[in-house]
């Protein structure tokens, strides 16, 4: 397949990504899911392009004040975040009500998009339909498998339409016991990759258990034939009391809204120890460091990924991994695209997290070997993404 001037494949082509940056400052961990898929596509000798979007609304200062976009916190937040690993001068940002982006004109992108080899729109953010449309192949990038499905399936919302590939980290989409429905739409398996280089494993055993996430997240509980699907704070409440019951430090990088000061409450009774997440784990490096210094993962999923049994698997459960850092987790059905029991632990009720914490602590070493072994083999981004570019430019 000859395409822009140039043949793709794994050893070098042209990819635009579109995701949100600029949207959510202060979010280590979010900038990591869009860094892991750029710099994965570069070490493949990839050329990249990252379309990010600004609301008005988003263009304020640090103290508030509206402001034009280019001072906006997002928009500084964003080119801290690319700088470091050159991406700089590769990023686009787009203005609602703006006629011409930031970092490139409308012109300019509307011929990077053409001569792409593909566009990976992760969860359809590129809503633009003049601009998606000029991308030959468009690829949709499900990293919340459940909503954007039944969004579709209900009336709410149709991010999906208007692509060629749907690719998920909701690895059993299509299974027999997976209850998102698939629109009738070929899904593909993706795991969430993990830089390797830039996530080395780690020596030691680390100071607390912990876990870097959001209490509520963007998205609301979605009714679905008669179902409802929750999130992260439906799920962790039955597990309150798991800290409590080991002496190990067990501590949350957790994004929680003061009216949630019951569960606060309830939290901190249990025995977890609570940090901002804005300054734990508010910049790219920060996040690392703090996943790095961890002893483990206790891993909490939102409820829509075990109650449909997605076989949803984190990005941030990755980078754990491949810092030699075991993870706990709450199962979603990701066994049937992972290898389980050593160095990633799975639970279904407390009962079993509990015994997940005993045996990670107590069996430390082979877990964390067990761990950067399993990213070695499953999650390196060379191989993770040159998979997924065959998914696209070779669909079968």
């Amino acid at each position: 397949m000859t395409t822009g001037g140039h043949t793709p494949g794994r050893g070098g082509g042209n990819v635009v990504v579109a995701g949100a940056l600029a949207q959510r400052p202060r979010y280590g961990g979010h900038a990591w899911v869009m860094l892991s898929y750029l710099l994965g596509f570069r070490r493949l000798g990839w050329r990249v392009t990252l379309v990010d979007r600004l609301p008005p609304a988003a263009c304020v200062n640090r103290r508030g004040a509206a402001c034009d976009p280019e001072r906006s916190v997002g928009y500084q937040y964003a080119r801290s975040v690319l700088e470091p690993f050159g991406l700089a001068d590769s990023y686009c940002l787009l203005v609602d009500g703006r006629p011409e982006p930031i970092g490139r004109s409308r012109s300019e992108l509307r011929a990077e998009l053409r001569d792409a080899d593909f566009l990976l729109n992760v969860m359809g953010f590129l809503d633009d339909p003049e601009l998606r449309g000029q991308a030959r192949r468009r690829a949709f990038l499900d990293i919340d498998p459940g909503f954007p499905q039944m969004w579709a399936d209900a009336g709410l919302a149709d991010v999906l339409a208007d692509h060629d590939t749907y690719l998920s980290v909701g690895t059993n989409i299509g299974g027999a016991d997976c209850r998102i429905p698939t629109l009738d739409r070929p899904w593909r398996a993706t795991l969430p990759p993990v830089v390797l280089d830039h996530w080395p494993a780690q020596g030691g055993v680390g100071r607390a258990i912990t876990t870097v996430a959001s209490w509520r997240g963007p998205f609301d509980p979605v009714e679905y034939h008669g179902t409802r699907f929750g999130l992260r704070a439906h799920e962790f409440r039955p597990l309150a009391g798991v800290a409590g019951t080991t002496a190990w430090p067990v501590e949350l990088a957790l994004d929680m809204d003061p009216a949630d000061a019951v569960d606060r409450a309830s939290l901190v009774a249990g025995g977890w120890t609570l940090v901002d997440p804005a300054i734990a784990a508010g910049t790219p490096e920060n996040y690392r460091r703090y996943v790095q210094a961890s002893t483990a993962e206790f891993m909490v999923a939102k409820g829509m990924y075990v109650h449909t049994a997605s076989g949803w698997f984190s990005d941030r459960s990755g980078c754990y991994l491949a810092s030699g850092r075991p993870v706990i987790a709450q199962d979603t059905g990701i066994g049937a695209g992972l290898p389980t029991g050593d160095g990633l632990v799975l639970f279904t009720n407390a009962d079993e997290a509990r015994a997940g914490v005993a045996d990670v602590l107590e069996r430390y070493r082979h877990h964390a070997e067990a761990a950067r072994a399993l990213a070695e083999d499953h999650l390196d981004s060379d191989t993770v993404i040159a998979d997924l570019i065959d998914s696209v430019l070779q669909p079968a």
